[in-house]
């Protein structure tokens, strides 16, 4: 009996496991095919798993004069991430929320600052998945 409950169990959290990996893989192809030239990505993905109301964060250093591209993508939908750029004091720099919840974002910044990128769902369409994000430098 024990031994059926341990093959059961384990079936289970290899199909979830498989499932994972495979929502994850397509989220990032989504990403890279944003993250195209002249850009190039900081060579990282800033990924998270979120329910309902939480919120991932994610702190990163921006260069001054140099732009840079913020993609970002939950599961296979555009529209379904929102993500926002503060400054270390908690100011809000920029918000994908208010332009429709673009999936990509390009911007400047004058002087090198420290910053916090949060993400979270956008309830209406999504209540949970993974998330990923990346940024990237133009060349």
């Amino acid at each position: 009996m024990k031994k059926n409950i341990f093959i059961i169990i384990f079936v289970v959290i290899s199909i979830y496991s498989n499932n994972v990996n495979a929502q994850l893989d397509s989220t990032i192809k989504l990403c890279q095919s944003k993250m195209k030239l002249p850009f190039i990505s900081d060579g990282q993905s800033y990924t998270a798993l979120l329910n309902n109301d939480e919120t991932a964060e994610f702190y990163t250093t921006f260069y001054g004069g140099s732009t840079y591209r913020i993609v970002g993508y939950s599961g296979n939908y555009e529209g379904n991430l929102i993500f926002s750029v503060y400054d270390k004091e908690r100011n809000l720099l920029f918000s994908n929320y208010d332009f429709d919840n673009t999936p990509y974002w390009d911007f400047t910044f004058d002087n090198t600052m420290d910053c916090i990128i949060e993400a979270k769902l956008d309830l209406k369409n999504s209540t949970s998945g993974i998330i990923v994000l990346f940024i990237g430098f133009k060349q």
